[in-house]
């Protein structure tokens, strides 16, 4: 089966990130032989004076392929005890994937422009039978865990930080969109306006090249380059990118 486990505010200033976070539990659930991770996203929250956060206010979901929903649930739930930094108020969530509901989905986009309780997050959870379980702290990123599943559900937000196979932030120098794509989970590049590459073209790497979630589809953007040495097309710079995925 396909489950989202989302997690949020694992984090303080001086520590890594969500992000870096999700990213370790992933790798090591998938050691242990808890289930495949097929992708990690971070979706970016409301940054407002009366939501508390550490840096950016973002949630990272985790869909992964498991035979044992339950234990991965317990493994994750002791790696986020284990792992969250002191003063952090970790959030955790999970749901089969085909079984989110459209409150759920409303609750992630509402968590974008809204200043929400963690009450509120319990109840949906409740009302659905949806795991979420505040583990540290004020138990407050129950707000955004619910949010992340939400938003990674509804496939317009969001921004993939791992993913099965290359790497993309290992990756330098120019090649054509065949080559980019091969070794990699993508399903195409697209360009600012909609535009798919065909994949003989060749095409310049930024230093920040990250996919999105589109349509749930997953697409590396790419942008005129107007550079006169470099090919016609390159990578999204890292600007239009959060921009996009905020």
């Amino acid at each position: 089966m396909r489950v989202f486990v989302s997690v949020d505010d694992t984090d303080s200033k001086e520590s890594r990130g969500t992000g870096f976070r999700a990213r370790q539990m992933g790798s090591e659930l998938m050691l242990a032989g808890y289930g495949k991770v097929l992708g990690i996203t971070r979706h970016q929250l409301y940054v407002h004076e009366l939501i508390p956060y550490t840096s950016q206010n973002s949630s990272n979901c985790l869909e992964i392929e498991t035979q044992d929903k339950e234990k991965l649930w317990e493994f994750c739930r002791s790696f986020m005890i284990r792992e969250a930094i002191p003063g952090s108020d970790v959030g955790l969530c999970l749901i089969e994937s085909g079984d989110v509901p459209k409150d759920v989905e409303e609750w992630g986009r509402r968590a974008k422009c809204e200043v929400l309780s963690q009450n509120e997050a319990r109840k949906i959870a409740e009302q659905y039978g949806i795991k979420l379980e505040g583990l540290t702290g004020t138990f407050d990123g129950v707000i955004g865990a619910l949010a992340a599943i939400g938003l990674r559900n509804f496939g317009n937000d969001g921004r993939f930080i791992w993913q099965p196979g290359k790497q993309l932030r290992d990756l330098i120098g120019s090649m054509t969109v065949e080559q980019l794509l091969n070794g990699t989970q993508i399903d195409a590049v697209m360009t600012r306006d909609g535009k798919i590459l065909d994949h003989a073209l060749m095409i310049d790497l930024t230093d920040w090249i990250r996919a999105v979630l589109i349509n749930n589809k997953t697409y590396i953007i790419a942008e005129k380059n107007l550079k006169r040495s470099g090919n016609d097309w390159k990578t999204a710079d890292k600007l239009y990118l959060k921009e996009l995925s905020a």
